[in-house]
């Protein structure tokens, strides 16, 4: 579990600096259904380092409120089944 999480998040991470970097170059961008996907599956930490370090999505309220709530119901969840 712990692999899949760490290669999720850096996948996430990856994904966020590309769509970061699609935009800057007026390219095609990676969805935004996408990076929830990945949010949901277990990479939200990714996401958020990702936002953080890119700048990206910083502005858009479902990813500055989405991301943090999806991650803090995620550790709730493993708290609760561990």
């Amino acid at each position: 579990m712990i692999v899949y999480l760490v290669l999720l998040n850096a996948f996430s991470f990856v994904l966020m600096l590309l769509d970061k970097g699609f935009a800057i170059k007026h390219r095609r961008r990676i969805p935004e259904s996408t990076l929830f996907l990945c949010c949901f599956l277990g990479g939200s930490v990714g996401i958020l380092l990702g936002m953080a370090v890119a700048h990206h999505k910083i502005r858009k309220a479902k990813f500055y409120i989405g991301v943090p709530l999806i991650l803090a119901l995620q550790v709730v969840l493993w708290l609760i089944l561990k």
